[in-house]
C-alpha cells in the first residue's frame, strides 16, 4: 500500500480566543440543560430507561466537571457563563 494521504476540500478557519471561549460556555450550558432534562426524566422512567437514564447523568456530570475545570483554567467565571446564557436567551437562540 503506497502512502496515501488526506487532502482537506475546505480550508479549515481558526476561531481566535474569544469565540473559542464563547463555544466553551455554550457548551457548558447546553451540558448542563442536559444534565437537568436527564435528572428530570430519571424521575420518571421505568424498567430499562432507568439504566439508560443513569448512564445518561453520570456521562454528563463528566463532561460538565470537564468543561467547568478548562473554563477555569482560562479564567473563566461562572457569571460570565450566566451572563452568556441570558444574552443567548434574549437573542432567540434555545439554550434548553
Amino acid at each position: 500500500m503506497q502512502n496515501e494521504f488526506y487532502v482537506r476540500e475546505n480550508k479549515i478557519i481558526e476561531k481566535n480566543e474569544i469565540e473559542k471561549e464563547i463555544e466553551l460556555i455554550r457548551s457548558i450550558i447546553r451540558t448542563r440543560e442536559e444534565l437537568k432534562a436527564a435528572n428530570n426524566n430519571f424521575e420518571y422512567a421505568k424498567e430499562d430507561l432507568v439504566d439508560y437514564y443513569t448512564y445518561q447523568i453520570k456521562a454528563n456530570q463528566a463532561k460538565l466537571n470537564y468543561l467547568i475545570k478548562i473554563a477555569k483554567s482560562k479564567g473563566i467565571e461562572v457569571d460570565m457563563i450566566n451572563d452568556i446564557k441570558f444574552s443567548l436567551w434574549d437573542d432567540g437562540e434555545e439554550v434548553g
